[in-house]
């Protein structure tokens, strides 16, 4: 046993974690983040079955604000309205979370990164609900609010729209598009105006970080992947920007590089779906 365990002080959690690592476990806050973009009811999947005692997060009201065009479809909420959130689903500042959906981490990761760069302990549960084996209710967990206070969001987590625009001009540093390849290469693009990628991006989809199972793959693989791509050694996420759709997938990419040991690289929020609706130039290649 650990000392930190020994001595009655839990560790801090790692980006990712196992189900088999939560036993024992009884001072993490479950979320369920389920969010689908095809329209179907998250809170309808969580009441048709949910890991017991986990709470419901909305993507939409707890971890984006607004979106309009001219900011992406889900731009981060500002720190205050996420202060407030947290304070609403009963999540204290030194209150551990796990998060979970059933599609990978698509919409989870997000509420993982949020935390993470925040300082606050969070891990996403690796393979999500179908990885869960323990038990699982229908009813609704309905948390007591508690006083969250409003830490800032920290400027050096993000890139702009402008920042994103020279990290793909300047090959120092790594642009990565984090969704699927047809989409990066303009194949098809089922929900913004126009297809294509930011020019100097290159393609590292989430879903390929993940084994069949929806599981991430270990460090050592994970290094070998981004590390084809530049992010070669331990500290190189720090000179990368990653985006996706609308900076919710892209958060996928940047557990993975933490979890390599690759370091922390900034989220383009904004996303495709920001600049999707300018006139800057877009990459069909």
């Amino acid at each position: 046993m650990a000392d930190d365990v020994r001595a009655g002080v839990m560790a801090s959690l790692p980006p990712v974690v196992s189900a088999s690592e939560l036993a024992g476990r009884d001072d993490i806050v479950l979320c369920d983040v389920r969010w689908y973009l095809d329209g179907r009811s998250g809170y309808d999947a969580y009441l048709e079955g949910h890991i017991a005692g986990a709470i419901w997060v909305d993507l939409d009201a707890h971890l984006s604000a607004h979106g309009t065009p001219a900011h992406g479809r889900h731009p981060l909420p500002t720190a205050e309205s996420f202060a407030a959130s947290l304070g609403s689903l009963g999540i204290g500042p030194d209150d551990p979370v796990v998060a979970y959906d059933d599609l990978n981490g698509t919409a989870a990761g997000r509420m993982v990164w949020m935390l993470r760069v925040l300082g606050h302990d969070a891990a996403l549960l690796d393979g999500g609900l179908g990885s869960w084996t323990g038990a699982t209710e229908t009813a609704p967990q309905v948390p007591a609010a508690v006083e969250c206070p409003v830490r800032a969001w920290p400027e050096a987590a993000f890139a702009d729209i402008d920042g994103a625009a020279e990290a793909g001009a300047d090959p120092a540093v790594v642009l990565i598009d984090a969704r699927g390849g047809d989409r990066y290469r303009g194949e098809t693009e089922p929900v913004d105006p126009r297809p294509g990628h930011i020019p100097g991006a290159v393609n590292v989809p989430m879903t390929d970080n993940l084994g069949p199972e929806g599981r991430f793959a270990d460090a050592a693989t994970l290094r070998a992947r981004y590390g084809a791509e530049g992010v070669k050694a331990a500290g190189d996420a720090n000179n990368a920007v990653v985006y996706c759709g609308s900076g919710v997938s892209a958060c996928m990419d940047a557990l993975a590089m933490e979890r390599a040991g690759l370091g922390r690289p900034q989220v383009y929020i904004g996303s495709w779906s920001q600049w999707s609706h300018t006139d800057r130039p877009s990459g069909t290649d």
